[in-house]
């Protein structure tokens, strides 16, 4: 029974769909996010005023339950008293949006604690090479490109791995606002696991789903290392 369930893993639709909408997932969040914590931390970096106000406020969402959020953007998207009604749209009840409404709002949650994490980073650059790239008439994107990027690269690839792992764990969010539907239009392999295990009461097949996952993530992990080993990223 044990191999068998690895062996039936491919030939598993629900496992296929859960798995390519993971990587749907996972490549937005290692790109519109990212693309949104590096402007906000540039932003608040350029901010001389209020900057811990800020700081606080980017980063409220990320410490408020998920089920709150959760909540909060179920009565926003309502397709009859929110903002579905105004558009004319279900947005967690359309297959084909449903999964990227999710992740809009676990991005929401998710940005801020990114702002913080680079803006921190930021903090850390040597000005000194600021100064010596407007002494050679770079402009500030300029400077961003050549100076702040690769200063803190080795925060943007821990983050990136963070990223990685922490999308194919994702669950509470997709869980409480579709669990999984409408259709799996919004499975991922962490959906179809738990359902395998408490629906289905198929704790083994379930498993085999959950290791999976965890090579996938053993394998972003190693790539990191050798990465941050080839850079020399410790020294």
């Amino acid at each position: 029974m044990g191999f068998a369930n690895y062996a039936s893993l491919a030939q598993d639709p629900e496992f296929v769909q859960g798995l390519l909408h993971n990587l749907l997932w996972t490549a937005f969040f290692l790109v519109v996010p990212m693309i949104m914590g590096l402007f906000g931390a540039y932003v608040l970096s350029r901010i001389v005023r209020f900057r811990l106000l800020f700081r606080t406020v980017y980063f409220i969402p990320y410490i408020v339950a998920s089920v709150v959020n959760a909540a909060i953007w179920r009565s926003i998207l309502d397709p009859q008293t929110g903002v579905g009604d105004l558009l004319d749209v279900n947005p967690l009840g359309d297959p084909s949006l449903a999964l990227w409404t999710v992740a809009f709002v676990n991005n929401w949650a998710w940005w801020g604690f990114l702002v913080v994490v680079f803006f921190a980073a930021m903090q850390g650059v040597d000005p000194a090479l600021h100064e010596a790239a407007t002494m050679d008439g770079a402009n500030v994107l300029r400077q961003f490109v050549s100076v702040t990027l690769p200063s803190i690269a080795p925060t943007f690839a821990f983050l990136g791995l963070m990223t990685i792992i922490w999308s194919f764990l994702a669950f509470d969010y997709v869980f409480i606002l579709t669990q999984g539907g409408p259709a799996g239009s919004t499975d991922l392999l962490s959906t179809v696991a738990y359902r395998d295990a408490f629906t289905n009461l198929q704790a083994g097949y379930a498993c085999a789903v959950g290791v999976v996952t965890a090579l996938i993530s053993g394998v972003v992990v190693a790539t990191y290392l050798v990465i941050r080993r080839a850079r020399k990223w410790d020294t």
